[in-house]
């Protein structure tokens, strides 16, 4: 029997008063705050950005393609969902999906903040919106909070906040302040995750490296993004952070995932043939091997995942539908899983559409 589809990756759009309502008062005036534009539509003004975050694709989703804009939409045209648990439902509803990982929109882009102590300020304010949200129908929002990373020390703390506010995980910054993932100094972090059976993320557009900008066509950016999630597992595999810690569950999102296959072996070809002279950390396995146990990957519109998936391990897929954003498969996704289920084993569909966020998360559903 076909198990209720869980959707590994989608978002919510912050309302107005996600942070200013709830950041540390130091941070009250310059906390990040939605103003409405004559030209641009509503968009979020963060300090020290350059231009504002405007709103146009992060609710996107059920729009033509000739109808996706950066700007030019007003907050409350957008899904309701989005801010209004109760709304989210119905949405949900709609696209056939039971319950949906949730993350942030703003906080997103929020990680690639240079300031370390005004984005510990904004992440401690939507841990608590995101944890209020999710109180409303835990069983189908699924919270995950965010951390700063200001020290291997301080995220410990955030981890055991997070995991008091009811919230399933951690949404990471691609860049810590202190050192990089692969440091010893992160070891007892990493333990403090395992013990508190909180995943550690990495979404795509949340590394410093993932905004710039490609040689060529402007669509060729879209291409680009992945990488940042890419650097991120090889610095873990490689930096011999899964050897040091073998419970350790890393979540690469929204970067796709067909390329799994060949980039497993591509660790492995680096690592056969280039480890002595490009030394990497101690490993007492093959590259691969860490990735197939403790790396998890989540994708939406991606007919090539499906295909490769006795190339990687099976039970490390999880699909996504990105709801609200514009790469969103809603509200077609289960006319999408259809054609890209084909030809696969009911037990594989499960894996993929519930079992594996499901045991990753530790859901009863």
């Amino acid at each position: 029997m076909l198990k209720p589809v869980i959707s590994a990756d989608s978002h919510i759009t912050e309302p107005a008063g996600t942070y200013v309502d709830r950041i540390d008062h130091k941070y009250k005036d310059t906390a990040p705050r939605m103003v409405r534009d004559e030209k641009l539509g509503d968009v979020f003004v963060i300090k020290d950005f350059e231009r504002p975050l405007m709103l146009g694709l992060t609710a996107a989703a059920g729009k033509s393609a000739k109808e996706l804009a950066m700007g030019g939409v007003k907050f409350e045209d957008m899904h309701r969902g989005g801010w209004d648990p109760k709304a989210r439902i119905a949405e949900q509803d709609r696209d056939g999906v039971f319950a949906e990982v949730i993350y942030p929109t703003v906080g997103m882009l929020l990680c690639n903040h240079k300031d370390f102590d005004y984005k510990k300020a904004c992440f401690d304010a939507y841990n608590l919106w995101i944890a209020e949200y999710c109180s409303d129908n835990p069983t189908r929002l699924i919270g995950l909070g965010q951390t700063a990373m200001r020290s291997p020390q301080e995220g410990i703390e955030d981890l055991r906040r997070i995991k008091d506010l009811g919230l399933k995980g951690v949404m990471m910054p691609g860049n810590p302040q202190v050192e990089d993932y692969d440091s010893p100094v992160y070891d007892e972090f990493y333990e403090a995750a395992i013990d508190l059976g909180l995943p550690l993320s990495f979404h795509i557009l949340t590394s410093r490296d993932d905004n710039f900008r490609a040689r060529g066509p402007r669509l060729n950016n879209f291409l680009a993004i992945i990488r940042g999630c890419q650097d991120i597992i090889g610095t873990f595999v490689l930096g011999g952070v899964f050897e040091r810690h073998p419970k350790l569950k890393v979540v690469c999102v929204e970067a796709d995932a067909g390329w799994v296959p060949h980039y497993m072996y591509r660790m492995d070809h680096a690592y056969d043939r280039h480890r002595y002279w490009l030394p990497a950390g101690t490993l007492s396995k093959m590259p691969s091997e860490y990735f197939r146990e403790n790396v998890y990957v989540t994708f939406q519109d991606d007919w090539v995942a499906f295909k490769v998936k006795d190339l990687c391990n099976i039970r490390r897929l999880m699909w996504a539908n990105d709801f609200p954003h514009s790469d969103s498969t809603w509200p077609w996704s289960q006319q999408l899983l259809e054609k890209h289920t084909l030809g696969m084993t009911e037990e594989e569909k499960n894996y993929i559409l519930h079992d594996n966020v499901a045991e990753l998360y530790r859901l009863s559903i």
